[in-house]
Formats: C-alpha cells, structure tokens, sequence
C-alpha cells in the first residue's frame, strides 16, 4: 500500500483495506493454484479495461509476484476502442505511477460496433468478438504466454444462469482454457473472488475507474437481468451464491443427462451403484458448505500449495 493511499484513509479504513487484500490474495492464490494458472517463466499479458475487476487483478498479481518463489513477468495491456469522450491519459498515467509495464492498443471498435449494430440493439456480443481477437493479436506479439481476464466468481455465476436461461447449455466461464483461436492460454485469477469484495476494495485503493459509454448504459441486457435477479437471491439467502459456485465444481456427469459426457447406454444391472444411486424422490439433505480452505504462504516451487481439508 502506498503511503499516500495509506494516509489518505482511517484507520479503520486501512484496517479493513488490509483484510480485504489479504482475503482477495488468498483467494487469487488458491485459484492459481488449483488450475496451475501460472507457471515458471510465465509472460502474463494483463488486460486492463479501467474497471475495478481488471485493476483489482493487476495489483494483486504484483503484489503476489513480488513473494512468488518462481519468476514470472507482468504486462498490462489496455485495448482504448476509441469511445467518443474517452479519457485516454487516465490509464497510461496510472500504469506509469505503479511502475508495471504496460502497452496500450488503439483500434477504432467503436465505429464498426455502432455501424453494424442497429440502434436501439445490444453492441456486447460484437464488441467481445472484436476486443477478443485484437488482444489475441497483442499477446501474440507481444510473446504471452498466459492472458489474464477479471472475470470473477460472479460473472461465472452469471453466464452459468445466462446459458441455462437462454442457450440450453450447462455452461460457464472456465477458470482456465486455451483461447478460441487455439494460441493462448486464458486464465481467469478473480475466479473465486466475490464482485462485492471486489467493489470494495477498488473503492478503498481508489482506482481511476473509466466507465465503459459504449454498453454500459443500456437497458435490459439479459446479464443484467441475470444480474439483478442473483443480487436478490444474495439478499435475501444468504449463501446461494456460494452454493452455485461450488456446484460449478463439484459437477456429477452420471446424475445428469449428457450422453457425451457419460456412458448411459451401458449401464445394467452388473455396473453397481453409481455416484449414490437414483436418490432423486429421497428427502435430500445438504451439510454445510465447506469451510475455506488455508492456503500456505509462497514458499514452494509449485507456486502455492494448498492442503485438502480432511
């Protein structure tokens, strides 16, 4: 924490900015970790879009860096889509200020958004596309090894009910996976990161948030919707949230009914129980998630290790 920043909160408010780093650490920790995000040698290009995901992202990967027992390198990458009004001397300025290398891309998606889509229509779906491949394009030549995205626990959640909503699909963001055009590895470090932590601690680092003019304001958006809808059930059951994030992980193909996934057709009376049986009309009865997992601190070759709680 800088001392600038330090001494422009409360102590409460350092306090509780000091927890909520530590929480966020270990949370980034066991994630990469648990999918094996980074690795020794690692080129990481860190997309940046002036959110408080992406700025959350690329402060604790420096400050995990810095205790890390492997080597890795960091470059923040911002994509300016030349948005009428958008403030470009903001990110570069704070880039340069915490001293990470950086490199900004400048491609006019803007007006090939608003040219293709009607008025009145949604621009994310293009707009994703074409942010997409152009910094597929900068990692490539830029030698990344590894792409990092802010998506967090939340934007899993959310594309998980977006699918099964709308797309008759089981499906959410992966924490890991190879990009759509077959080159990169894509990482996602915030993966069991809650946006609600999140909000906070941007607010208590105070990072120069740029909005996005271009989707943010429109109406209706089914992720908004999906959104709106999960922030309600937060409010009013606590622990939903949690509960559907770890489903994600604790996925049981045998009780579902994808044929690609499970070989149905094969099951008689000789394969045995499995997974439990058919305990669909049973009284279920759920324990209590798991408590969080206490990972070690960076002192082992393998990044982090994290011990299974027994």
């Amino acid at each position: 924490m800088s001392a600038v920043l330090k001494s422009a909160l409360t102590p409460s408010q350092n306090t509780q900015l000091e927890k909520l780093e530590k929480r966020l650490r270990r949370h980034v920790g066991q994630a990469i970790a648990q999918y094996n995000m980074i690795e020794d040698g690692d080129k990481i290009m860190v997309c940046v879009s002036g959110g408080k995901d992406s700025y959350a992202m690329l402060e604790i990967l420096m400050r995990l860096k810095e205790s890390a027992p492997i080597h890795f390198d960091l470059i923040a990458v911002n994509l300016d889509q030349k948005q009428p009004g958008f403030p470009e001397h903001i990110l570069p300025n704070y880039l340069e200020s915490i001293g990470v290398a950086y490199q900004i891309v400048e491609e006019d998606t803007y007006a090939i958004v608003k040219e293709k889509i009607p008025e009145g229509k949604t621009t994310c779906s293009l707009c994703s596309r074409l942010r997409r491949a152009l910094l597929y394009k900068a990692a490539k030549a830029l030698g990344a090894t590894k792409v990092a995205l802010g998506h967090h626990r939340d934007d899993m959640v959310e594309t998980l009910m977006l699918n099964m909503f709308y797309g008759g699909k089981l499906k959410s963001m992966p924490a890991k996976l190879v990009s759509d055009n077959g080159e990169h590895v894509v990482i996602r470090p915030l993966a069991f990161c809650k946006e609600q932590e999140l909000i906070q601690y941007a607010a208590l680092k105070q990072f120069p948030i740029i909005p996005c003019n271009l989707c943010g304001s429109q109406p209706n958006l089914q992720r908004q919707n999906i959104k709106a809808m999960l922030q309600d059930w937060d409010k009013n059951h606590p622990g939903r949230i949690e509960s559907m994030f770890t489903a994600i992980k604790n996925v049981v193909p045998s009780h579902l009914c994808d044929s690609e996934l499970f070989d149905f057709k094969n099951i008689n009376s000789s394969s045995g129980v499995i997974a439990g049986g058919d305990t669909a009309f049973d009284q279920e009865t759920f324990s209590q998630a798991a408590p969080e997992v206490n990972p070690l601190k960076l002192n082992s070759a393998d990044f982090l290790q994290v011990k299974e709680i027994t």
